[in-house]
């Protein structure tokens, strides 16, 4: 209930007035039924505003450490969850992945629609990074149909650290569904997820016209912050100030 109050009532209609989306190709997305929804992943707010422009109810799953945090930053990240209708998941350990793409299956097999971001994680600069083969594992395995759909300029809206958005026109563009029925049976070969992930950020590409780097966005994410704690450490110290 407090998804569909969010989206049609409470933060919906504001988001709709302000920020004034511009959809393409929303008919891409089907009326009933099952499908991945594979998006690039630019902003923050790709979460919030994707999942309104499409009139049935996006799935997400997300760490459980947002479902868990104290305090009032802790309540309105667990509620901005809960209300936007991502399920946690215990993503420590060694089996974090099987258990995302686990609860993936579920949510498909119950005919929803659910969202993946394949590069895993927010682009550090912009561009599309290698995808993560879950997103393969997910088709493969349910059957369901694959709706690209790239988020235009997110990053300029609200750009990685920034709390407040810009009041700018979101861009939004869906792409036609893909089919990989061909490959069924198959799920497992890593081969063939690695043939089908490429194919879907292939398309994630060309859709958004974003350069494509074939690294993924954790490892670059990984080497700025031993970069900047390198620059740091080398900072000189201030002088001391003797009166």
């Amino acid at each position: 209930m407090l998804y569909w109050l969010l989206k049609y009532i409470l933060l919906g209609p504001w988001l709709r007035l302000i920020f004034r989306p511009k959809v393409e190709g929303r008919h891409h997305v089907p009326d009933a039924g099952c499908a991945i929804i594979a998006s690039n992943h630019l902003s923050f707010s790709d979460s919030i505003f994707m999942p309104l422009m499409v009139r049935r109810k996006v799935i997400f799953v997300a760490k459980a450490e947002y479902f868990t945090g104290r305090g009032l930053k802790g309540f309105l990240s667990r509620m901005f969850f809960v209300g936007t209708g991502t399920i946690p998941v215990d993503r420590s350990g060694g089996r974090a992945a099987q258990a995302a793409i686990e609860t993936g299956l579920r949510i498909l097999r119950e005919g929803n629609l659910f969202g993946i971001y394949p590069e895993g994680t927010r682009s550090p600069d912009g561009r599309l990074y290698r995808g993560k083969t879950g997103v393969a594992r997910l088709a493969l395995e349910s059957g369901a149909p694959v709706i690209p759909v790239v988020m235009l300029n997110a990053d300029e809206i609200q750009p990685p650290g920034k709390i407040f958005p810009k009041i700018k026109q979101v861009r939004i563009r869906f792409g036609p569904p893909m089919d990989f029925s061909r490959y069924a049976g198959m799920a497992g070969d890593r081969f063939v997820e690695r043939a089908v992930t490429d194919e879907i950020m292939y398309e994630l590409m060309e859709l958004s016209g974003r350069e494509y780097v074939d690294v993924y966005a954790q490892k670059v994410k990984n080497q700025i912050a031993k970069s900047n704690a390198a620059a740091t450490d080398k900072k000189p110290a201030e002088p001391i100030s003797v009166s």
